[in-house]
């Protein structure tokens, strides 16, 4: 991706967005209009107990894929039941704010999500209490930057968009005219 897709995506929301979110929920002032404060991926790896090189492959994984080295996430306490000892590693995160954040919305909304087989849209559903949109994918291989030859293991993340808004109707909004392709009912 190159800048001018990130100026695009900003400009959509600055100059497009803005304006009909103001028009449609009647804001007196410009501060009140939500945004995407920021986009959090997460990826679970209870397969670390067996497998401690699934590290390893992630964080790879999430600097290409994302352009920055992800939080290492390590367990809190310790569960024998699941073979979890605290202080082990199990998971990877990465925040993505400001130009990443708009490059990776404009790659997932433009590129990766139509690419997925029989796809309809996503869900209205996923939408938590603060009027945030948890996505979750399936396997990391519908992104073009990865090389299937080199992946192990097809592994899913979820994509979490962190809104400034607690409005669920408003969330869901912004994410429409963003590009989000909702399912429809």
């Amino acid at each position: 991706m190159t800048s001018k897709t990130v100026i695009d995506m900003k400009d959509i929301y600055k100059n497009e967005v803005t304006k009909k979110l103001q028009e449609k929920f009647n804001y007196k002032n410009v501060h009140q209009i939500p945004k995407i404060e920021k986009i959090v991926i997460n990826r679970g790896l209870g397969e670390t107990i067996t497998n401690s090189k699934a590290i390893h492959a992630t964080v790879e994984e999430f600097e290409q894929l994302f352009g920055q080295k992800p939080v290492v996430l390590k367990a809190k306490k310790s569960i024998a039941g699941f073979k979890l000892r605290q202080g082990m590693k199990i998971g990877c995160k990465v925040t993505l704010r400001a130009d990443r954040m708009y490059m990776f919305m404009n790659k997932l909304v433009n590129v990766v999500l139509p690419k997925i087989r029989d796809f309809r849209g996503v869900s209205f559903k996923a939408f938590d209490k603060q009027a945030n949109y948890t996505l979750g994918i399936k396997e990391q291989l519908i992104f073009p930057e990865i090389n299937y030859d080199k992946v192990d293991k097809t592994r899913g993340f979820n994509i979490s968009f962190v809104t400034t808004t607690n409005n669920i109707e408003e969330s869901r909004e912004l994410l429409t005219l963003l590009g989000m392709p909702f399912r429809r009912n």
